[in-house]
């Protein structure tokens, strides 16, 4: 299922790129090094995490909870990152109509208040929130095994509202695009070769390719 998109052009130094699947051999990897390797080729610094192979903690603490509360380093270090990039990029499989537990922690950790959106001042937390990061588009990539006609019938596509909607709208971001390749477990290696040319086309068109004079390198 391929979402429209606003495809204005954008200079974008940083991308940031988040997966959430416990299999190192499995097509979201791959997916998400193929947005990494085509992100770089058109000259922009990559920030990836890997959420299960660095062992996130999705367990959000009473303490963090505050705009002001107690924030471990290392989630602090994923605030930063988040703050300072011009892109995103998800990548992770539809389980349930929803992110993977892992991915689901790191939004409760990092997509926070301070960091990601506030409220006007006197607001009680009631009101609009008001977004924050600067990220001039956001990108998710998502693997399914149910095919587009049932998942929009039966369940109404859920990712496409919790991601649009509910983070990247509210945080701020209004350039989004969301793509599910589908259906993952029938797919032959000729598909998944498409697929991967199509991710590289979609990562080019929202982060096209910049010069050498804006932008960084890793």
């Amino acid at each position: 299922m391929t979402k429209s998109y606003n495809n204005n052009k954008l200079t974008v130094v940083s991308v940031e790129v988040g997966l959430g699947h416990p299999d190192p051999n499995s097509f979201n990897h791959a997916i998400a090094s193929t947005v990494c390797e085509t992100s770089r080729d058109n000259g922009h610094h990559v920030l990836f995490h890997d959420l299960y192979a660095e062992e996130f903690d999705p367990l959000l603490t009473k303490a963090e909870i505050p705009e002001h509360g107690l924030v471990p380093e290392n989630i602090q270090r994923h605030c930063e990152e988040l703050q300072s990039s011009d892109g995103i990029v998800i990548v992770h499989p539809n389980w349930w109509g929803q992110p993977p537990a892992i991915l689901k922690g790191w939004v409760d950790r990092v997509i926070r208040p301070g960091i990601a959106y506030r409220f006007e001042d006197g607001d009680t937390g009631d009101g609009v929130p008001i977004g924050l990061l600067k990220a001039k588009a956001a990108l998710v990539l998502n693997t399914s095994n149910t095919p587009d006609e049932r998942e929009q019938s039966a369940f109404g596509d859920p990712l496409e509202s919790l991601w649009k909607r509910c983070i990247f709208e509210l945080c701020g971001i209004r350039i989004f695009h969301r793509r599910m390749f589908n259906v993952i477990v029938m797919s032959t290696h000729d598909q998944r070769q498409t697929w991967l040319n199509e991710t590289r086309q979609l990562v080019t068109n929202l982060f096209p390719k910049q010069t050498d004079n804006n932008c960084l390198h890793t």
